[in-house]
């Protein structure tokens, strides 16, 4: 395997690591039809570092996780507008085989058919194009999907997520597609200037206790963070929670254009 090597995401889930070890803390997870360029393989050749081209996240994967593309399918995917998948779960038939997808699935369907005749698969669910942006009420659909899905470290899925992953796979779904990174997610949009000035959509950053968390404001005083699970809560008059009470609301940005 070399550094120029491409890949995709063929599986359900794919969990990324910050260290190549079961042991390790876990980074992200790739979801199927996420694609990613290969960087290194670690002693052992069980696992290969990777970066994943739509958040820029490195990351260690199995290497038995790997499945290869050529470049030439590698920029065709960044310049097609592909569909996602909308529906909690849903099942594609590819490769002769059916195969359970999560909600937030890329899927090499798009208006111009560029993708090759082996990559086609037949889905019957629901989907839009990525680059698509929707409104509010599109975004209270998806967050209403992921409600009450438990906590869980590095995860990006409804059986399983962060606070850095609900708010990225949300935006993503609607179209607008936001960074990882803490720092980054902090800078994103356009800045509002006081909590009481944002609206319904708005993304909101909070440091607590030294630790950054991150939620979508619902309107109605409310906010969906993520505790021990996906939830909604009561926003006081300066943007905090009861869990928030010795915290503060150090961002509020304008992610919907709409």
């Amino acid at each position: 395997m070399t550094e120029t090597e491409k890949g995709i995401c063929r599986l359900c889930l794919v969990p990324v690591m910050c260290e190549p070890s079961f042991h390790s803390l876990q980074l992200s997870e790739l979801l199927f039809g996420e694609h990613y360029e290969v960087l290194e393989a670690s002693e052992d050749k069980k696992w290969i570092k990777v970066k994943i081209h739509f958040d820029g996240v490195v990351g260690w994967i199995l290497k038995v996780h790997f499945y290869g593309i050529t470049q030439e399918y590698f920029e065709q995917i960044n310049h097609s507008d592909y569909k996602v998948c909308t529906d909690l779960t849903a099942n594609i038939f590819f490769k002769k085989h059916y195969l359970n997808i999560l909600i937030g699935s890329v899927l090499p369907i798009s208006t111009n058919e560029l993708f090759k005749i082996e990559e086609q698969l037949a889905f019957n669910g629901n989907s839009k194009s990525l680059g698509q942006r929707r409104d509010y009420g599109f975004l209270r659909e998806i967050l209403q999907k992921y409600m009450y899905s438990p906590y869980r470290a590095g995860a990006r899925s409804p059986y399983g997520i962060d606070d850095i992953g609900l708010v990225q796979q949300v935006y993503r779904m609607v179209g607008y597609p936001v960074p990882r990174s803490l720092k980054q997610l902090a800078a994103t949009g356009d800045q509002v200037d006081s909590w009481s000035e944002s609206k319904p959509g708005d993304l909101l950053v909070w440091n607590v206790k030294d630790e950054i968390k991150a939620g979508i404001n619902i309107g109605e005083e409310q906010a969906v963070i993520v505790t021990d699970s996906v939830k909604i809560v009561n926003i006081d008059d300066k943007g905090l929670t009861s869990e928030m009470r010795d915290g503060q609301l150090v961002a509020v940005r304008r992610i919907l254009k709409m």
